[in-house]
């Protein structure tokens, strides 16, 4: 039987076949990753110069709300020095101050209607921080925003608060208490009122200190067994601060003003535990 050729064209034409054995082996997909909305990542990085414009920008609107707030303080300034002067001359012989300037009582008002503005605008300006902070937080974490403003205004009206009921009158008594028979106590009220000021807003932001441990432990900065390993140098810095604050050498008002400050560091211990970047407190394992 004859033999009929192959085309020599049909056999170029023909796939070529690949052995099994040099198929590319397709790796499997690995398990899906877990993607929940609320783990999205931060926004896109920033240059310096942005920053500093982003920084710029908080800041004026930050004095903006503090000028509203020194408007309306000043709309009812009459009750308001009423309520502060009633803590003054608690200790004072004759219940009033006097002053040596003729501008020096009309400035008075002035300061009283600016700190009452801080007060009030003091849910505004921490807002401003949150905007500040937040392009860098997840999604999940920018749900905070409310609770980050409410108590971080709320911890300084606090501080200002635990100054002006409890602090103030401890230091300002201590002073008093050295009038005798040969000195009288007659005090200018512009000193008296700066060491007010000065107490108020220095408690104030001490009260701020777990939100600066919130901040710092969503960076990856802090964590809590860092607050926990370092306590007794974190003590010893607080009576150090209180001792600096507190105008006198009364070791009476530096306990007082020590003892929130130990508090609110085991506050921030707390609060580095439950929003501190999750395995930063991990130790690491040694090398074989």
């Amino acid at each position: 039987m004859a033999l009929v050729p192959f085309p020599a064209g049909d056999a170029d034409e023909r796939p070529a076949v690949v052995p099994a054995a040099a198929a590319i082996p397709v790796p499997a997909d690995p398990d899906p990753p877990e993607d929940p909305s609320d783990e999205d990542p931060p926004e896109g990085g920033m240059t310096f110069l942005e920053h500093l414009d982003e920084l710029r920008k908080r800041i004026t609107r930050s004095v903006v709300g503090l000028l509203l707030g020194f408007l309306v303080a000043f709309a009812f300034i009459e009750p308001i020095h009423a309520f502060v002067y009633a803590r003054l001359v608690a200790e004072v012989p004759g219940g009033s101050f006097i002053y040596t300037e003729p501008t020096e009582a009309f400035f008075i008002y002035i300061k009283v209607a600016a700190v009452s503005g801080l007060l009030l605008a003091s849910p505004y300006i921490m807002w401003q921080v949150w905007l500040f902070i937040a392009p860098g937080l997840y999604a999940n974490e920018k749900r905070l925003a409310v609770p980050f403003v409410l108590i971080g205004s709320g911890l300084f009206i606090s501080g200002a608060a635990f100054s002006h009921f409890v602090l103030f009158p401890a230091a300002w008594h201590f002073f008093a208490s050295f009038s005798n028979e040969y000195m009288t106590f007659t005090p200018r009220i512009e000193p008296v009122f700066g060491l007010y000021v000065k107490l108020l807003l220095a408690l104030g932001l001490v009260f701020q200190m777990p939100m600066l441990i919130f901040v710092l432990a969503k960076l990856g900065l802090v964590t809590a067994r860092f607050l926990v390993k370092n306590i007794k140098y974190a003590i010893l810095i607080i009576f150090i601060v209180a001792a600096v604050v507190t105008p006198d050498g009364s070791m009476v008002v530096q306990v007082i003003m020590a003892a929130p400050m130990i508090v609110l560091y085991f506050i921030s211990i707390g609060v580095a535990w439950l929003f501190g970047k999750k395995g930063a407190d991990a130790e690491p394992e040694p090398a074989p």
